[in-house]
């Protein structure tokens, strides 16, 4: 039977709280919402915190709602409220696409938006998804709140922008008229990581591209994203041998990994393919 090393647990009842408690325990303390990375961690003994910080009684971190031109997205909303928001959905179904691939409805029921941020994982879905949105993630410390680009938000495996003493507070989505979204995943059996995956937002008006964005995940896209083929695709009208171009484009830059779900040549190769495929379906959607 494995169990965790031992670990002191506090349930913050506001955001102050928990930043507070963050303080008091230091670095070695982990946030903990629905738990599925962390808690597999920590029996495996692959992580050892000194302190776990429940946060699942801060509503306030539930929320879906619209601000002026932003979507806005609590860190603690689970992937089942997210499929099943229409404000959100309605306004990006590239949500819709994803969130009915990620997992299974046991952990979609607990697990949360911003524990699968902070995980960092290179192959997670949803940080394709937010990167090809282009949206920010807000970040409260002792010092106060800061916004960080999604672009940004990822520094390397594992690794994302919150310090030590800081909690993600949610994601905010800038809403463009004339937008659609989409996304594909190859995946080997239902509710596996993606062998490869792809989101695609274009925004069109007056017939041409004025915004691309597109995400990558599990084929090595830096900060998953393939910002060279969006330039590509800006300012062309949208179209068959616009999208396999810039398909191509982004399997170009991306660096996938041998592994036992595919060798790399198979990966880029999905890469272009669910690109294109992304590109196309998020053009239909407009």
């Amino acid at each position: 039977m494995q169990v965790p090393a031992r670990f002191e647990y506090e349930r913050a009842d506001s955001v102050p709280h928990a930043i507070e408690l963050l303080e008091r325990y230091g670095p070695d303390a982990r946030i903990v919402a629905g738990g599925h990375s962390l808690i597999p961690m920590m029996k495996l003994r692959l992580a050892q915190p000194e302190a776990l910080i429940d946060i699942n009684g801060l509503s306030e971190l539930g929320q879906i709602s619209v601000d002026g031109d932003e979507l806005v997205i609590g860190a603690l909303v689970r992937h089942t409220e997210l499929l099943g928001s229409t404000t959100a959905t309605d306004l990006f179904p590239i949500f819709r696409d994803a969130e009915r691939v990620i997992a299974d409805p046991i952990v979609r029921n607990r697990g949360t938006v911003g524990g699968s941020l902070c995980q960092g994982d290179p192959s997670e879905d949803l940080s394709a998804v937010f990167s090809a949105l282009r949206a920010s993630a807000v970040i409260q410390g002792p010092g106060g709140t800061r916004t960080v680009p999604i672009r940004q938000f990822h520094e390397g495996p594992y690794e994302t922008a919150v310090q030590p003493g800081e909690l993600l507070l949610q994601l905010r989505v800038p809403v463009v008229a004339g937008t659609g979204s989409a996304y594909e995943k190859v995946e080997r059996r239902v509710g596996d990581w993606p062998v490869a995956a792809a989101g695609a937002v274009l925004s069109v008006q007056d017939g041409v591209i004025t915004r691309a964005g597109i995400g990558l995940t599990a084929v090595g896209a830096e900060h998953f994203c393939a910002p060279e083929a969006e330039t590509y695709l800006n300012g062309r009208p949208p179209g068959d041998e616009a999208f396999a171009e810039a398909a191509r484009i982004a399997a170009e830059h991306c660096d996938p990994h041998a592994d036992q779900r595919g060798p790399a040549d198979y990966k880029r190769h999905l890469a272009a393919e669910l690109t294109r495929r992304a590109l196309a379906r998020a053009a239909g959607r407009i």
